[in-house]
């Protein structure tokens, strides 16, 4: 068996079936770990969110910010973005089924020292209380009543964390955190304009993972969403996004030998 962690789809579907042939992924024997963000954006987000599905225990993925846009968006609570590419999606027969399964997935995964989550964790977390929030957000999202999250979801405020938040704030921190993180101050507050390389840092702030006595730094964390960032191998940090939308790379990286595979992409 071998494991193998992939970077953002993004619904290049194509890639990545080009990908999986050739680290000869086989489902009865192999298993996916997916960074998130499946869909939007590229030619193919319904092909690639049916396919994952269907993949059941041989794929775990945990959810990016492209993907509980979709979420929302199928609720009627957020706005339609020129380059969104859900419209497939919203209009298959199979959506609601396809839209109750992506809500379920996890925010965080942790296995054999590797945790596999879609930005990052802010510093003060450590894994043990990350897993504790994760899944306080992800009870929102399984929850009869889950419409009501996706209505108060998105958002960038409050910017960092606080033991005492309550309520929808504080489930906006935890989503924000583990599916939008970039840079943050050493005290864990969010900033989330800049987009860019690690040269681009505004005054005061770090890449979440540069924080000085991160308290995840014990685990190996497996992200994506950074695309900017490219490839980054690093002993406690595997960032997997390398732009596949953007023409360049999809990435997958064998656990835990950390040997690399690439493909072109032209979706």
């Amino acid at each position: 068996m071998s494991l193998y962690a992939i970077g953002d789809i993004q619904g290049c579907f194509d890639s990545f079936r080009r990908l999986l042939d050739l680290i000869r992924f086989n489902p009865a024997r192999d298993r996916l770990w997916l960074v998130g963000d499946l869909v939007n954006r590229g030619p193919r987000s319904l092909d690639t969110l049916r396919f994952v599905k269907a993949l059941g225990d041989a794929a775990i993925t945990v959810l990016g910010n492209h993907d509980l846009h979709l979420a929302m968006q199928a609720e009627g609570y957020s706005k339609k973005h020129p380059d969104d590419t859900l419209d497939a999606i919203l209009s298959a027969p199979d959506r609601d089924a396809l839209l109750d399964w992506l809500r379920r997935r996890p925010l965080l995964h942790v296995e054999d020292g590797h945790v596999l989550v879609h930005a990052g964790l802010l510093p003060q977390w450590t894994v043990a209380r990350a897993q504790t929030l994760a899944g306080e957000a992800e009870a929102a999202l399984r929850a009869a009543n889950y419409r009501d999250f996706l209505a108060h979801m998105w958002g960038s405020e409050p910017p960092g964390w606080r033991d005492d938040l309550t309520g929808w704030p504080r489930l906006r921190v935890i989503v924000n955190a583990m599916t939008r993180l970039r840079f943050c101050s050493a005290e864990g507050v969010m900033e989330f304009r800049t987009k860019g390389e690690l040269a681009d840092a505004p005054a005061g702030y770090l890449p979440w993972f540069a924080v000085p006595e991160r308290q995840s730094a014990d685990h190996v964390l497996v992200t994506g969403h950074w695309s900017a960032l490219g490839l980054r191998i690093e002993p406690n940090l595997l960032a997997l996004d390398t732009g596949c939308l953007w023409g360049r790379r999809l990435t997958a990286v064998r656990l835990p030998e950390r040997e690399v595979f690439q493909v072109e992409c032209s979706d």
